[in-house]
C-alpha cells in the first residue's frame, strides 16, 4: 500500500471478481464517510465481464461469449470489462474536495487525457459523448469509459482505459449505448505499453487532478 496526499493508492496484481470489487467500495465508501477510513485509488483488472449502469438497455447487449453481467449501481448503459484494461475506482470525499459533481467528471477525464498524452495518445472530449476519444471523423474511436456514483457525497466507480483488451469482447454490447463509433486501445494505436507504464502516467498526473478538485472556485 502507498499513500499519496493521505490517500490510500493500492494496485491489485490479479483480476478482482467484479462482486468482490462492488462489495468493497461500497464499504470503503462507507467507512470514508464515517471518518474511519482513507479514501482510495484502486487500479486493478476484472476477469472478462458486462456491467450494467442505471441507463442499461436491454436491447444493446448481445452477449455471444455468455460473460456475466453485473449490476453495476452507477450511472451509465453497459460497459465491458477484462484483461488487459486498467480499471480505477475512485473513492473521495467531496465533502472535503468540493460538492461539485460535474467538476469530479471532468477532472476524471482530464486525469486521463493528461496520462495518455504523456504515453504519446492524444486524447480528447467529444461533445454528447461519455468517454474519451482518440481520432477523427470515421476514424475516431472510444478509448476510455466513465462511469461513477456519488454516495452521501463519496464517490464510487471510475473509470477504465483500454491498453491492451480483447476489442473483440466488446462486440457483446453497444458500448455506453454509442454505436456509431468503435473502440480503440493502446496496443491498436502502435503503443505498446503495459499496465505499469499507464499506472505511473496515472500516477504522476494524480496530484493536478486532485488540486483541481480543490480549487477556490469549489463549494467547501
Amino acid at each position: 500500500m502507498e499513500v499519496i496526499d493521505d490517500i490510500e493508492w493500492r494496485v491489485s496484481a490479479a483480476p478482482v471478481p467484479y462482486a468482490d470489487a462492488l462489495a468493497e467500495m461500497e464499504a470503503r465508501a462507507a467507512a470514508v464517510r464515517e471518518g474511519t477510513a482513507r479514501e482510495l485509488i484502486w487500479l486493478l483488472e476484472h476477469p472478462p465481464l458486462f456491467t450494467a449502469g442505471t441507463s442499461a438497455d436491454p436491447a444493446e447487449l448481445f452477449n455471444p461469449h455468455g460473460f456475466p453481467v453485473h449490476q453495476a449501481g452507477r450511472g451509465g448503459r453497459y460497459t465491458y470489462h477484462g484483461p488487459g484494461q486498467r480499471i480505477v475506482y475512485v473513492i473521495l470525499d467531496l465533502d472535503r474536495r468540493g460538492r461539485d459533481i460535474r467538476g469530479f467528471v471532468h477532472g476524471l477525464e482530464g486525469w486521463m487525457i493528461a496520462a495518455l498524452a504523456q504515453l504519446g495518445v492524444a486524447a480528447h472530449r467529444a461533445p454528447g459523448r461519455i468517454g474519451i476519444w482518440v481520432g477523427e471523423g470515421a476514424d475516431e474511436s472510444k478509448i476510455g469509459a466513465l462511469g461513477v456514483r456519488v454516495k452521501r457525497w463519496v464517490t464510487l466507480h471510475g473509470f477504465a482505459i483500454n491498453v491492451s483488451p480483447d476489442l473483440s469482447h466488446f462486440s457483446g454490447i453497444v458500448p455506453c449505448g454509442i454505436a456509431e463509433f468503435g473502440v480503440t486501445s493502446l496496443a491498436k494505436e502502435g503503443k505498446q505499453i503495459g499496465l505499469t507504464g499507464v499506472d505511473a502516467a496515472l500516477k504522476r498526473g494524480f496530484q493536478p487532478f486532485l488540486n483541481g478538485l480543490q480549487g477556490p472556485s469549489k463549494v467547501s
